[in-house]
């Protein structure tokens, strides 16, 4: 039988309902899928991250097979499996294909390398669009082009109205575009209570494989795996989507923000990781949510506030990586030039909030949105270190980092490095704003109400210090400058001895390099 076309589909590409699958020809057709050893190098990949993305690959070839694709599947301990271009370039030689058939890549790089293959072995390539978002990226530059700047509240309520979620009447359900003033509580002293469990997903024998192979392919990976814990089929993903709608979702918004010693999930979802490899599609995560909403088992401020995530950030964000890249890796508008501490490695420091917040993204792969903002982005942001370095380290460890979502959340929101393309000031702060959202703060032997001497916060210590290095740009900044009027209590004794405590903290972080 005469070989058909080459269907490739990526790792972060595993919909059953995908349009390269949908294109295929079952009895010609061939469907690869690639393992290779560079992607969980060349950014040093935490070892959960690794083994979610290749045991949700293996599972998803054999729902393949089962199914009645034809599959060719590299193995990452294969000896073409050293990088992407060199295991496509053996499976083209050895098939014969002579068309190459995918959904778009998410990562801008992948594609170009796929693209160059592609012209090396002289074969065609057909890419189609990727259905799995809610804006394509046609209907994202439609939407961009004239805009003098460029706003995601102004994203959010034109894809509302244009699909209708949480409308009545022309009108935002509730009253309300959105309710964050109603999302930024805090426990307070009596802490989150008793909290809802995550479902359990037992590694079965396909998982445990994967993790054999990784610890002995990949033994100096940062991260563990002894508490891993996360969907790898569509049907355990849909069994965590059930679980946070009916567990967590009530309480979701007001608490998305909030942070607590020992609680790594709290009430978020957990969804990220199988809606970036598609396990999941965002209109179906959106529905059930307001679903939940209209039945009146959670409020209006939940269902609103986890559908902005996916309908307005998530969407957002993707389209102005594609709208900016690659041009957009190369920003650094703050002049951020610190090497990036290692104890981000291996969360051995005397922070509470960082040791704590990086323990947990070393166990579990994890961290929610606020301690990956406000305790690691910030301390990064206010420390000044190199936008790409931050970068790379959060697409390293976290189990739902794709680049396409990671890199404008990093360079954009995180850091400031963009300019304020994405974010309209810098999200500083100082210690106090831990402290108010935590209780980490009251097991840490700094003080953030204190910027000069040996107890004082090194959050609060740098914040000075950042306000002081770019007053010149934000004095009069129409968002932000208010934090820079507030420099004006400085006298100039505070200013020096806040400059001077700042230097011996970043002097004292280089050396740990």
């Amino acid at each position: 039988m005469r070989t058909g076309k080459l269907i490739l589909v990526l790792g972060d590409q595993l919909d059953h309902r995908s349009p390269a699958l949908l294109s295929a020809d079952k009895a010609k057709d061939i469907v690869a899928m690639l393992e290779v050893r560079h992607e969980s190098e060349r950014v040093w990949s935490h070892k959960a991250r690794t083994v979610l993305f290749l045991s949700a690959m293996r599972h998803f070839a054999e729902w393949l097979a089962t199914n009645g694709f034809r599959v060719e599947y590299t193995r990452i301990d294969e000896a073409s499996a050293g990088s992407f271009s060199t295991a496509l370039k053996s499976l083209i030689r050895k098939l014969g294909v002579t068309e190459l058939v995918m959904t778009e890549a998410g990562e801008h790089g992948v594609q170009d390398e796929i693209s160059a293959v592609c012209r090396t072995c002289n074969i065609e390539l057909h890419l189609l669009p990727d259905s799995h978002f809610l804006c394509s990226l046609d209907e994202f530059r439609q939407w961009r082009e004239g805009r003098k700047s460029l706003v995601m509240e102004h994203f959010y309520r034109h894809m509302r109205q244009r699909l209708g979620i949480l409308m009545e009447d022309g009108k935002p359900v509730g009253g309300n575009w959105n309710f964050d003033r109603d999302n930024r509580k805090h426990f307070g002293k009596q802490g989150p209570g008793l909290l809802p469990g995550w479902p359990e997903f037992e590694p079965d024998a396909i998982t445990q494989q994967v993790m054999q192979d990784v610890s002995g392919i990949l033994p100096d990976n940062p991260g563990e795996l002894v508490s891993f814990n996360w969907p790898v089929t569509r049907d355990q993903a849909l069994v965590q989507l059930e679980d946070f709608i009916v567990n967590r979702l009530p309480a979701f918004g007001p608490f998305q923000d909030a942070m607590w010693q020992d609680e790594a999930f709290l009430y978020h979802s957990g969804l990220a990781s199988s809606l970036n490899l598609k396990l999941l599609s965002p209109r179906e995560v959106i529905d059930r949510a307001v679903a939940a909403y209209e039945r009146g088992d959670a409020p209006i401020s939940s269902a609103e506030g986890f559908v902005r995530q996916l309908l307005g950030w998530r969407e957002y964000v993707r389209g102005l990586y594609w709208t900016e890249m690659p041009d957009y890796l190369d920003s650094n508008a703050l002049d951020a030039n610190a090497p990036l501490p290692a104890f981000y490695w291996d969360g051995k420091t005397d922070m509470a909030c960082l040791e704590q917040v990086i323990g947990q993204t070393l166990k579990y792969g994890y961290a929610h949105h606020i301690q990956r903002l406000m305790v690691t982005g910030l301390f990064a942001m206010l420390l000044g270190v190199r936008p790409r370095e931050i970068h790379e380290w959060y697409l390293a460890v976290y189990v739902d980092a794709v680049e396409w979502v990671e890199l404008p959340n990093t360079f954009g929101m995180s850091q400031y490095a963009d300019g304020g393309l994405l974010a309209s000031k810098p999200y500083a702060a100082s210690g106090r704003y831990i402290q108010r959202m935590s209780n980490y703060c009251a097991g840490c032997r700094f003080r953030p109400d204190q910027s000069t001497g040996d107890k004082a916060c090194p959050f609060t210590t740098l914040y000075w210090d950042f306000l002081m290095r770019h007053e010149k740009r934000f004095a009069d900044h129409p968002r932000a400058a208010m934090q820079w009027r507030m420099l004006k209590r400085l006298d100039a004794r505070k200013r020096k001895a806040i400059r001077a405590r700042a230097a011996e903290l970043k002097g004292l972080f280089a050396d740990q390099q």
